[in-house]
């Protein structure tokens, strides 16, 4: 395992992201990671990502990562949850990674609208620019509003704008209207 003591969470991420290309499940990076490749540097000692995994297939992923040694904790979602399950992963050092399966109005071409950035000599898959906007807006907390707001000021004249409304609309009216204010805003 990379990580050595708590806070490197981002070093389990790469543990885990092994165990996925081993399983060939997609997966994309979300959350504070994201957020910094995307113009909105904060600190956090979390990792998240989304999977390209139906949950029936869920069981034998989260067996995977408990075979290579990773403590595992599997939860489902309600009906009336966006997210249909966490796999979350950790290790001895308390460090966790979220593995969010699920999302309702998520793209299945998010996946690949990724963009692979280098870290720690291996490379990291990142949300696409307009489906991390369109996915902060859905969720709609303060920090994730702040994180959208960065990116589109970030990515100025570089974002598809068509492809941002049609993601934005798939999560929903509330979310189409909470971009066009943001678009209005900027």
């Amino acid at each position: 395992m990379r990580a050595q003591r708590p806070g490197e969470s981002a070093l389990l991420l790469l543990d885990a992201i092994d165990s996925l290309a081993r399983s060939n499940v997609a997966y994309a990076v979300v959350g504070a990671m994201a957020a910094s490749v995307h113009g909105a540097v904060r600190a956090s000692m979390d990792a998240d990502a989304i999977l390209a995994v139906h949950s029936d297939e869920l069981a034998a992923l989260e067996r995977r990562f408990r075979d290579d040694g990773f403590t595992t904790e599997l939860r489902y979602g309600d009906a009336a949850d966006p997210i249909g399950a966490v796999l979350a992963i950790t290790d001895e050092h308390g460090n966790r990674v979220d593995f969010i399966v699920g999302l309702k109005g998520l793209d299945a071409g998010a996946y690949s609208r990724t963009i692979e950035i280098p870290f720690h000599g291996e490379p990291l898959r990142i949300i696409g620019v307009e489906d991390f906007i369109a996915m902060k807006l859905f969720a709609h907390g303060p920090q994730d509003l702040a994180d959208a707001r960065s990116a589109l000021d970030a990515a100025g004249d570089n974002l598809d704008l068509p492809l941002l409304r049609r993601l934005a609309e798939r999560f929903g009216q509330e979310t189409a209207r909470a971009l066009d204010a943001a678009l209005r805003a900027r």
